[in-house]
């Protein structure tokens, strides 16, 4: 299998239709979304998380600046992208920007953690209009490299990653 009919083949799982009605990832409870929260969108990533070399506290370590990914809809079209913020926003110019709100461990120990984010802002109106959740899962890649030292400070890296985002609609109250 050709590695461009491998990721076409991925990105096919990634259609709500597929997931079930409604249905989301397995996931450890605390990334959860809050109960009767609505299934919108699942999209898969696909790029980079930018980390810059620091020194705090007498360490140096690598800290993030920003994800830099596009985002895929089942046929590999891309459909927005998932940048500073972070945020994430799509071709229908609806953006939201989010605050983590708990973290685990990737299954895969070379992998970013998967999470659940909170929604705290919106932007234009469109498929993320009502979101208020997002999870980050199936990761693969994105950690951030060995080797931040006193001549590496003020340098950037690039960490290749992918991963799944699930965007949720909370229940709506009466």
């Amino acid at each position: 299998m050709t590695s461009m009919t491998a990721v076409a083949a991925s990105l096919i799982l990634l259609t709500l239709p597929a997931f079930g009605q409604g249905a989301a990832p397995t996931v450890p409870a605390e990334l959860k979304p809050p109960a009767g929260a609505k299934l919108v969108l699942a999209a898969h990533a696909k790029g980079d998380q930018v980390y810059t070399c620091s020194q705090q506290n007498g360490q140096y370590a690598w800290t993030l600046k920003a994800p830099d990914a596009q985002l895929f809809d089942k046929h590999g079209k891309v459909i927005g992208r998932h940048f500073a913020g972070p945020s994430w926003e799509l071709s229908d110019k609806s953006a939201v920007t989010g605050k983590m709100l708990a973290h685990a461990d990737a299954p895969d120990k070379d992998a970013i953690p998967w999470l659940l984010v909170g929604v705290v802002d919106h932007s234009g109106s469109g498929q993320l209009s009502h979101v208020t959740h997002i999870q980050r899962v199936n990761t693969k890649g994105g950690k951030a490299p060995a080797g931040c030292d006193a001549t590496s400070v003020g340098k950037e890296t690039r960490s290749p990653y992918t991963a799944t985002y699930y965007f949720y609609q909370a229940e709506k109250t009466p």
